[in-house]
């Protein structure tokens, strides 16, 4: 298919293709890729280092051991990375590459792309992998966006997509609250499945954007929006494949015959579910979730705040409504900038120059928007009948116009198309694609996290706003800031949008993202979750005692792993036949992804 082929392709439908997008999303969908496309300048390459063969393996040996697989799959089923790279967009994403690559798109790219329809067969993948000595790299349905996408760490790996054919719900249970499910199901088709079935009193709890997998977003410990938008808090049971080929079930699951795997997630004995989460120990092939009674009704409601100063004042009154639940999912406070983008118009509309966008562009586009000129908008949802929605509303407007200046808007003046009634759906368990219009701010728009954890303090969130303001003004980079507040944490989530076709934009991005980590860790705030490219930078912060965690994890590896094939490098994660051969990524070594090869095998 070519460039302009693509384009003017329709959107795949969930009623075709596991990965499509349900019929109420269809038209803003739709609208969502004439957006993507018509900032698109980046050529369609080709490929300039092919073959793609995995470290230590000899180039014969790997296409005949490929070849052993497709017998055992089907042929089908096994599919050499060895075509132009199609970029594609978020409804249609690639699983030969990172969408949106920060590195040279044809660094992170697998060898080879195998579906497995089955536990047995990703079994199957697993010891054929240890036979060879390959590695391999296991996604659910390749959606963790600005994360890396589908790319794996190590060039070569074998990637096992097992979204394509591994997409059952297998249980809904509308007494427990609960469903099982694979890792090919989205959020879309998980609320879609609950919505034919006419279960209204169930909700399920869905990301920004709900067409990724809901196994691969739990496990990497994504978040959602209302009071279940701890993920994988709210999982209840694993089934997993072990790197040496074994399966075990975790949790009650245990228990031959038992029936509350999906409703009590210890069982007896170690909880060993959290070794399975942001880790290369295993391929997850089901788990359990836990469903949100329909609390009976439901209110959006927005305020904007006028002066960057205001900050300090609002996380102070945040958090305690938010400890007390009056406040009751996780608080979004998001910077004027992101009002700006979120239109999903460019930024050269606003602005064409060099440097950031300068403030009074900002407040004067701003004074535009329905919403009117602010610094900062806090978007929530109260829960419950009108009288106890009431109760609890009249207390936020009373401590929020605490802030001078502080307004509520009020939704009757908003625009169907608006921004607020995106979170409103995300907010009451309907999913959406509205998040991901801001990536269209810049040409050939791509984007990468910066997502340090801290107390719920306005010191510690004026002090990291100052932090991340300062280091992009230094690398001329636009500042997205949101802050998302749990029930006992901050997380500052600040998206770094970049041109993924311009080489010094990518460059400028990755500097100043390995200076925010450093920064930010000498302040003693941590990341909750990273790219690829970031993730031994990020590993390495957590250091104390001379690095004890990584050298837990280490032997984890060593242990369960011996061959060293699942996911090298995975959260900072290297087996031993990788360890001290220059594959770790940080501030100091350079954008190197390749490494000095892998240890011969005995």
């Amino acid at each position: 298919m070519s460039f302009s082929d693509e384009a003017q392709s329709d959107v795949p439908l969930l009623s075709e293709k596991h990965s499509g997008i349900p019929d109420f999303l269809l038209e803003k969908a739709r609208k969502a890729k004439i957006g993507v496309f018509e900032t698109r300048t980046k050529p369609k390459a080709s490929r300039n280092r092919l073959p793609v063969i995995p470290h230590g393996v000899e180039e014969h040996v790997f296409f005949d051991a490929l070849g052993e697989l497709g017998t055992q799959l089907g042929a089908e089923n096994v599919e050499r990375n060895d075509k132009p790279l199609k970029d594609g967009w978020y409804e249609v994403d690639p699983n030969t590459h990172d969408l949106m690559a920060v590195v040279d798109e044809e660094e992170l790219v697998p060898s080879a792309m195998v579906y497995p329809g089955s536990t047995e067969e990703v079994q199957q993948v697993v010891l054929w992998a240890n036979k060879y000595h390959i590695p391999i790299f296991p996604i659910s349905m390749g959606r963790n966006l600005g994360y890396g996408g589908a790319a794996p760490r190590v060039r070569g790996s074998v990637l096992v997509d097992l979204g394509r054919r591994m997409n059952k719900i297998l249980d809904i249970n509308s007494q427990d609250y609960t469903c099982l499910l694979e890792p090919g199901v989205s959020f879309f088709a998980l609320h879609e499945a609950v919505k034919a079935k006419g279960y209204d009193h169930l909700w399920i709890d869905v990301p920004d954007v709900g067409g990724g997998s809901v196994i691969g977003n739990t496990v990497d410990r994504g978040v959602g929006y209302t009071p279940y938008g701890d993920h994988w808090a709210c999982h209840s049971g694993l089934e997993v494949v072990l790197p040496t080929g074994e399966v075990i079930r975790t949790g009650m699951g245990a228990l031959p015959g038992n029936n509350t795997w999906q409703t009590f997630p210890y069982g007896f004995g170690p909880y060993s579910d959290g070794i399975f989460s942001q880790s290369n120990f295993g391929i997850v092939t089901k788990m359990g979730m836990t469903l949100m009674p329909n609390p009976g009704g439901y209110e959006s409601f927005m305020y904007t705040f006028q002066k960057e100063d205001d900050l300090d004042q609002m996380i102070e009154i945040i958090r305690p409504l938010r400890i007390g639940n009056i406040l009751e999912n996780v608080a979004q406070l998001r910077h004027v900038t992101q009002s700006l983008a979120v239109s999903g118009q460019p930024r050269t509309k606003f602005y064409e120059g060099d440097g950031t966008i300068p403030e009074d562009i900002v407040h004067k586009v701003a004074a535009t928007l329905p919403a009117g000129d602010h610094c900062w908008a806090y978007y929530g949802m109260s829960y419950g009948p009108p009288h106890i929605r009431r109760y609890k509303l009249d207390i936020i407007d009373a401590e929020f116009k605490k802030v001078p200046g502080a307004r509520r808007i009020d939704p009757a003046t908003l625009p169907e198309g608006d921004y607020f009634w995106a979170r409103d759906r995300i907010a009451a368990g309907i999913p959406d694609i509205h998040e991901l219009r801001w990536v269209n701010w810049m040409p050939n728009g791509a984007h990468i996290a910066f997502s340090p954890v801290s107390p719920i303090r306005g010191a510690d969130a004026k002090k990291l706003y100052e932090l991340a303001k300062r280091r992009h003004n230094e690398f001329g980079i636009d500042l997205f800031p949101a802050f998302c507040v749990g029930l006992r944490e901050m997380h500052l989530i600040v998206e770094l949008v970049y041109d993924r076709d311009d080489p010094k934009r990518r460059k400028a991005v990755l500097d100043c993202l390995r200076n925010l980590i450093e920064d930010a860790a000498a302040c003693g705030y941590g990341e909750y979750r990273t790219h690829l490219v970031l993730m031994d930078q990020v590993a390495g912060t957590y250091n104390w005692n001379d690095g004890a965690l990584l050298k837990f994890h280490e032997k984890l590896k060593d242990a369960l792993d011996p061959n060293g094939i699942m996911a090298p490098g995975r959260c900072g994660i290297w087996p031993k036949q990788y360890r001290n051969r220059g594959w770790e990524m940080t501030k100091t070594s350079g954008e190197n992804t390749q490494g000095d090869g892998v240890a011969p095998t005995p």
